[in-house]
């Protein structure tokens, strides 16, 4: 009887085990790429701000081109 007692004891621990060690792993992975979509989203970030920058260099060179136009012909 102890022996069947022990060898479900030992089955349950190494089963227990077996399932931190498995949610562990998942847990990491899932961790790992929510990171990984964390630094895409940093990239397209500065992608969308220096496209705005461009275009905001673009506009300032227009209107000082306007100015410059205008104060020309006053």
């Amino acid at each position: 009887m102890s022996s069947s007692m022990s060898k479900l004891v030992l089955g349950l621990s190494c089963s227990i085990t077996l399932g931190i060690v498995s949610y562990v792993h998942i847990k990491q992975k899932a961790d790992r790429d929510k990171m990984h979509e964390g630094v895409i989203k940093d990239i397209e970030r500065q992608q969308r701000r220096k496209i705005e920058n461009l275009y905001m260099l673009e506009r300032q060179n227009d209107l000082t081109k306007q100015l410059k136009k205008e104060m020309e012909s006053s």
